[in-house]
């Protein structure tokens, strides 16, 4: 399984990265046949955000480290280097870039984004 990235070097310029996470057959949740399952990361927080369709927001650095579990709609997403990258449902993104000029993101599906949010620890 791979998940998008979105962090800041030490100068501040935001960068996509691929990071690939390994599934290993677990006794999850017992009496239940194995599920692949990758390692935990503790989480501080869970929310829901909705963006309407046509939303955009002009450069900014996350407010914290945090994954975007996309549920529906798409948006994409402009790093301070310039590379674009579009996230349809179905995709997570962990924006990392809190520090520095960020990120702009804008809304480009007809309908509205929802995104399940889990904030990480500081």
């Amino acid at each position: 399984m791979k998940y998008t990235r979105l962090y800041a070097d030490a100068s501040g310029d935001s960068h996509f990265e691929e990071v690939e996470v390994v599934l290993t057959p677990t006794d999850f949740a017992p009496p239940a046949p194995p599920l692949d399952v990758g390692s935990f990361v503790p989480a501080a927080r869970f929310g829901f955000l909705r963006a309407a369709s046509r939303w955009s927001g002009d450069w900014h650095p996350a407010p914290r480290r945090q994954f975007f579990c996309q549920l529906n709609g798409e948006y994409e997403i402009t790093a301070s280097d310039g590379a674009t990258r579009r996230f349809p449902a179905g995709s997570v993104l962990l924006l990392e870039d809190t520090i520095g000029k960020g990120h702009a993101t804008r809304v480009i599906s007809r309908e509205d984004v929802l995104i399940a949010v889990v904030q990480l620890p500081d």
